[in-house]
């Protein structure tokens, strides 16, 4: 009987081929209603003025604070693994890659 328990506990997720590759971002801007958490995920790219939100997740306030508190234990463990993250000073807005201007 117990393990007919825990099988009703489990939850099965799909991970479509398309969303498995991910969505490389180096800038997330998060906004925020009385009901909701908006996050934009966004590259920049060197010398390109603009940018473009590639991916959007919305959540309720109580998930915006699981989500914050399982990203602080898996930067925990991260650490404790691999060692203390550098964050060196914030990059100014936009973002300077210092790379050479592009040339056609």
């Amino acid at each position: 009987m117990s393990q007919k328990k825990e099988d009703s506990k489990q939850l099965n997720i799909e991970l479509p081929e398309e969303i498995a590759e991910g969505v490389y971002s180096n800038l997330a801007i998060i906004s925020h209603s009385q009901s909701e958490f908006v996050v934009d995920f966004i590259r920049m790219m060197p010398n390109v003025p603009k940018a473009k939100v590639k991916s959007r997740v919305v959540l309720t306030p109580q998930h915006a604070k699981r989500l914050m508190r399982a990203l602080a234990d898996n930067i925990k463990k991260f650490e404790g693994q691999f060692g203390q993250i550098d964050e060196p000073e914030v990059p100014p807005f936009p973002m300077n890659f210092n790379t050479p201007k592009a040339q056609a």
